[in-house]
């Protein structure tokens, strides 16, 4: 398979080395080649049997438009760019184009998003209050996280509760970090989820290309780990 990996960070880097060690065909391009997608033209995208991102909030939109209209298919890491979300879903289905996004891509936080749900249905109507604290690096672009934002949707969901509280941090160059609190009179409950190093979510993403480049439509990874 010919991988195509947008953006050079950590993550971006591990992605590639990774997709290598599958044995796929892998290109990288980093923010100051791909500037406004400008390298993302079809010629050069349909070159390509997966594109995957691991770039900006700020890149992602544009190149997210740049490779879904040629219809390919594309796994997108990168978080901050929801509010599109609707707009980018039509652009793939018009194009009968592949697009597939997660705000984590680590098996783990997978399982650890339906424990919450579990737990939070168990608990709703116990009295206890739902909190959330998330640790990730210092150059980690947005705050809360993608996952942190995705584990209080869940227990939202689970609750009716309108607002679950989040705490971020941003510490030296930890992997991430995800804690679910559940605190009552007499007790309290802690999920949490610990990365060690970043290849579980790099892992997940090449898995991701490998089960995405026979299909088309819109998927949230969430929705199918568990096949891929």
């Amino acid at each position: 398979m010919r991988v195509l990996v947008l953006g050079h960070g950590k993550t971006g880097k591990l992605v590639a080395e990774v997709a290598a060690e599958h044995g796929h065909s892998v290109h990288v391009l980093d923010a100051k080649e791909n500037a406004n997608a400008s390298a993302l033209t079809a010629p050069f995208v349909t070159g390509f049997d997966v594109v995957i991102d691991f770039t900006s909030p700020e890149a992602v939109i544009q190149n997210m438009r740049a490779v879904l209209a040629t219809g390919a298919k594309m796994v997108v890491g990168t978080t901050g760019w929801y509010d599109k979300l609707y707009d980018m879903r039509g652009l793939a289905e018009r194009k009968q184009a592949g697009l597939l996004y997660g705000t984590n891509f680590s098996i783990g936080v997978q399982v650890m998003l339906q424990l919450a749900r579990k737990m939070s249905e168990l608990l709703k109507s116990s009295g206890y209050a739902f909190s959330i604290e998330e640790t990730h690096h210092v150059t980690k672009l947005d705050s809360p996280s993608g996952t942190a934002l995705t584990l209080a949707d869940v227990v939202k969901g689970a609750t009716g509760l309108q607002e679950i509280p989040i705490t971020a941090h941003r510490v030296g160059d930890a992997a991430g970090v995800h804690e679910l609190e559940a605190k009552g009179v007499a007790d309290k409950l802690v999920l949490r989820h610990e990365s060690h190093s970043r290849r579980g979510f790099a892992e997940g993403a090449v898995r991701a290309a490998e089960w995405l480049s026979t299909r088309t439509g819109c998927y949230d990874f969430q929705d199918v780990y568990t096949q891929i």
